[in-house]
């Protein structure tokens, strides 16, 4: 890798001209305070880090868009897209901060707002631009000693040209950019020092002349700006450089530049706004909080557009966000009616798991528009029950763990296929289970599984799935489910178990045990608060029949004790493993 310099006067010329912005770039967030301390650094001779630049080819500017650097900031302000036909184009990945803070600071404005002012409030912003004392001597502090970011030379922006005095002769720091060539600055130097003030001394007016060449060299004659320029025409790559060259600022995920991209193609709207929305709304608004992320999201356009499903910048081209685009509201459609769904079976957030896994539900009902399976009828019921039951199964055996993006591909084109012969438009269980064994994942749980699940422990979301998949007949409607300690965890504390005159050895044992699914049982969360307000051994006495059958509770109520826990478990564990193998065909119930 090598670098190439040019000086600060140069690029400047060079900003909106052949230098632009790419849309993965985030907004212009630097304060006044900030773009002083660089040109302070300048002034100084101090480095400012190096740049990193992306020559654009012909073939590749027709799927970038360009942005300008801001001159003239204000919040309410963006950058403005601009074309890249017919001229050269350089793209600016890192540096974006300080090189619009050097065009802000030698031909631009900030515009600040008044303190104590609403922002609505027109009148109280006022644009400003950078000012620089010539009479401030750079090798003094402050005389309270405490200068802002050790800021010493005499930079400030004002909303106007400030008044000269004889302590005070200020020079418009963008003014500079006019006197490229050595006789000019002489000139400029002359005429400065023929309009101080009389008062001012022959010692202030060598500080004012000195400043006036530093500041010349500093945008004329130093090769400040250090910068490497990449070539390769790969998206992908520079997106990779722009994150690593930006991890040290404010953290960027990958679905915030893709976003960027994305949203530059974006013809009716914001897609920012529309996507970011969505999932804010799928988190919050839909009763059960859930943790969508943007990258699902755009990862599910590509899914149910029939795109590569890789989630990588070359799969989202001009053609492909205009068909996201166009099938925006019948996408959101179909990934909330999947949450809604699974949220039903009380998953989401924490217990979700793995968000992959839901994908192939969304293609699923993005390609049945004409059922929610929120309904009555008896083909969204079974189809509806059959979705939950898949989904459980996935996730209790991590199908969409590593290699994800085969496991996808793999079950879009097996629901694909079912959809176009198939004359029900069922959800396609079994043919999914056999794709997935035909291509080498696992997606149903076997009894190999089985002993491995019997291992979980509380906390754990794979705890709640298998704990739904055990519960086939619950009514998840309308009621908000807990994951249980069937016997209590407070009396299987260290401390009461001591209190109990059992021995150490025991006591680990029983610790061993507590969070074990074998302890463990899904109830309503009214029946949860009934079970901690009474006595344990009350409280399961007073249970039916039928509930003991429901949640597998041993016969042996002697059992449901702390001092018997891990008997409890083992017993307990028989009927969890007799109900799964059920579930699978092994054994009749």
């Amino acid at each position: 890798m090598s670098y190439s310099s040019k000086t600060i006067g140069t690029l400047l010329q060079e900003v909106n001209t052949t230098h632009f912005l790419p849309a993965i770039q985030r907004p212009y967030v630097w304060t006044p305070a900030q773009i002083i301390a660089l040109f302070d650094s300048l002034l100084k001779g101090y480095p400012i880090s190096s740049f990193m630049f992306w020559a654009v080819d012909e073939a590749t500017k027709a799927e970038v868009r360009i942005y300008r650097f801001l001159e003239n900031y204000h919040p309410d302000k963006m950058n403005e897209p601009t074309g890249a036909e017919g001229r050269e184009v350089t793209l600016v990945l890192d540096g974006q901060q300080r090189l619009t803070s050097l065009v802000i600071g030698l031909r631009g404005t900030f515009s600040e707002k008044a303190k104590g002012a609403r922002k609505t409030n027109a009148a109280a912003w006022s644009s400003k631009t950078l000012w620089l004392d010539l009479l401030k001597d750079p090798s003094e502090e402050d005389e309270d000693g405490d200068s802002d970011m050790g800021v010493t030379y005499g930079l400030a922006f004002h909303d106007r040209k400030p008044s000269n005095t004889h302590r005070s002769h200020w020079f418009k720091l963008g003014a500079m950019l006019d006197y490229e060539s050595d006789a000019r600055l002489e000139a400029l130097i002359a005429k400065v020092k023929s309009e101080l003030h009389p008062g001012v001394s022959a010692y202030e007016r060598e500080i004012a002349e000195t400043t006036l060449r530093t500041l010349h060299r500093v945008i004329w004659r130093d090769q400040a700006i250090n910068f490497y320029t990449e070539t390769d025409q790969s998206a992908d790559r520079v997106l990779d450089i722009f994150v690593r060259a930006n991890d040290g600022g404010t953290k960027l995920s990958k679905a915030d530049l893709l976003m960027s991209m994305i949203t530059s193609k974006w013809q009716n709207g914001s897609a920012r706004e529309d996507i970011f929305g969505f999932v804010d709304h799928i988190n919050r608004g839909l009763g059960t909080p859930n943790k969508v992320t943007k990258d699902l999201v755009l990862k599910a356009c590509l899914v149910v557009c029939d795109y590569d499903v890789v989630y990588n910048v070359k799969n989202f081209t001009a053609d492909a966000i205009g068909e996201i685009e166009r099938n925006w509201e019948f996408i959101k459609r179909a990934i909330e009616n999947t949450f809604r769904l699974i949220n039903r079976h009380g998953l989401g957030g924490d217990t979700l798991g793995s968000l992959n896994a839901v994908l192939p539900l969304v293609y699923y009902l993005y390609n049945t528009p004409d059922f929610d399976f929120r309904g009555s009828t008896e083909f969204e019921r079974v189809n509806a029950a059959a979705m939950h039951r898949w989904l459980l199964n996935s996730l209790l055996v991590s199908a969409f763990v590593g290699h994800s993006d085969q496991t996808i591909t793999t079950a879009r084109a097996t629901i694909r296929d079912h959809l176009r012969i198939a004359r029900e438009r069922d959800f396609p269980v079994q043919k999914l289970f056999d794709a997935m064994a035909k291509g080498g994942r696992l997606s149903q749980v076997d009894e190999r599984t089985i002993e491995e699940l019997l291992e979980l422990q509380y906390g754990k979301p794979r705890t709640f799935v298998a704990l739904s998949l055990l519960y086939q007949g619950i009514d998840w409607a309308g009621s908000s489910w807990h994951i249980d300690h069937i016997i209590p965890q407070a009396d299987a504390q260290r401390n009461v178990l001591r209190g109990r005159n059992m021995p150490e050895h025991r006591i680990v044992e029983i610790l061993e045990n507590v969070n074990r699914l074998g302890n463990l049982q899904l109830l309503r969360a009214d029946e949860n608060v009934e079970k901690s307000d009474m006595p344990f051994r009350s409280w399961i006495t007073g249970r039916r029949r039928d509930f003991h059958e429901l949640n597998m509770i041993p016969e042996r109520l002697d059992y449901c004790d702390a001092m018997w826990l891990p008997e409890f478990v083992q017993e307990r564990e028989k009927l969890i493993r007799r109900r799964l193998l059920a579930l699978l065909g092994g054994v009749s119930a």
